[in-house]
This record gives C-alpha cells, structure tokens and sequence, in this order.
C-alpha cells in the first residue's frame, strides 16, 4: 500500500532522491485520474517528513505536494479545453463531465459568477469541489493562463491543509507509521463526509 510505502521511507539523500519525485509523480497522476488518494498521499508524506531530521523534510513535503498538484490540474484542464474547442468533444472533457454531477456543477458556475478565479481555492480544500469547478471554468470558456493563475494559490493552499493534517498526526504518536495510519484515517473521513451526507439526502428524499 502507498502508507506503508511512505512510513519505510529511507531518510537523508536517499528520501530526497527516491521518496520525493515518486511524491510528485503519484500526486500528479492523482490529480489527473481519481486513482490515487492525493490527500491521504500528502498527509503521509508530512507525518514521515515531521519525524525526518531534516529541518527542511516538511519544505520539501509541501513544495512537491503543491507542484505536483498544479502540474496535474493544468494538464488536465488543457487536456478538457480541446475537448470543449472539439465538434465531437474528447475522452478526457467525457472524463471531467461524469466526475462533475449537475447539481454540483451548477453551484460552481454560481460560485464562479460571483466570485471568479478565487473559487478554485476553496474548491481544491472541499472535497469533490475541484472537478465541478473544473468544468464550470472548462464551460464557461476561462483561457488557461487564467485558470492556472487561480490554481496556484489553490495548489499551495491544500498541499499546506493536508501537510498540516500529516504533522498533526505526526505530534501526537512517536512512531511514523501510527501517525501515517491516523493522518490516512482522518484524511479519508474528511473526503467521505459529503458522499455519505449526498447519499442520506437522497434515500430520505431530501
């Protein structure tokens, strides 16, 4: 699993060499595919940083997360822009538009009307905020540049959120792998809390 992965980490240059670009690499393909728990990812990767004797381990935690993350988000925005310029779409706009569902997607372009570019901060720190807000900027036709301007302060704001959570966990239990296990546990909370409150809504019929 990627935990245990991160909680054997090697430390000093090894870490840097090894733990870091995988860091990036698996952080980047989250963001493009929902294959990979990025927050849980992050906040592992904090708890493992918090017990490095590196001052500098949780800098470069947070650098890699948030870099990792824009790097992601901008390919696949460029990647749905040419589906959106496209007569017959593409793959990845289909890709976008099945992960957004219309009632999610038509409160983002709410928000995005009335608050611009910022909303993509505060879609990246709630849980399955990013692609609905993704798509209301892929449709209401924002140029790249100006996208990727929004995202850097989203980026760094939610590798900062779960890093957080990582050293959180890493405080409060002396071995690495028990606060990886509570930073994953708490990260996973967190994501699942909408779905389930969605999923109540709907079987009550509310």
């Amino acid at each position: 699993m990627i935990t245990d992965q991160l909680a054997h980490l090697p430390t000093g240059g090894t870490q840097q060499a090894v733990g870091y670009p995988t860091l990036f690499a698996l952080v980047s393909l989250g963001s493009l595919v929902p294959v990979v728990p990025t927050g849980a990812l992050v906040s592992s990767a904090g708890v493992v940083a918090f017990h490095q004797s590196s001052p500098f381990s949780l800098l470069y935690v947070f650098l890699t997360a948030a870099t990792g993350a824009f790097l992601g988000d901008v390919c696949l925005y460029w990647l749905g822009k040419r589906g959106v310029r496209s007569e017959h779409g593409s793959k990845w706009l289909k890709v976008i538009t099945d992960r957004a569902a219309p009632e999610r997607l038509a409160q983002a372009q709410r928000k995005l009307d009335e608050h611009g570019v910022m909303v993509l901060v505060l879609s990246r720190l709630v849980p399955a905020g990013r692609i609905p807000v993704m798509l209301a900027c892929l449709l209401g036709e924002m140029p790249l540049h100006r996208f990727a301007r929004g995202d850097v302060p989203a980026c760094l704001a939610w590798a900062a959120t779960y890093q957080l959570i990582g050293i959180l966990g890493g405080s409060l239990f002396p071995e690495p792998w028990q606060g990886v296990v509570a930073a994953v546990a708490l990260t996973l909370l967190i994501s699942g809390v909408p779905a389930g409150w969605r999923g109540l809504r709907t079987r009550f019929g509310h």
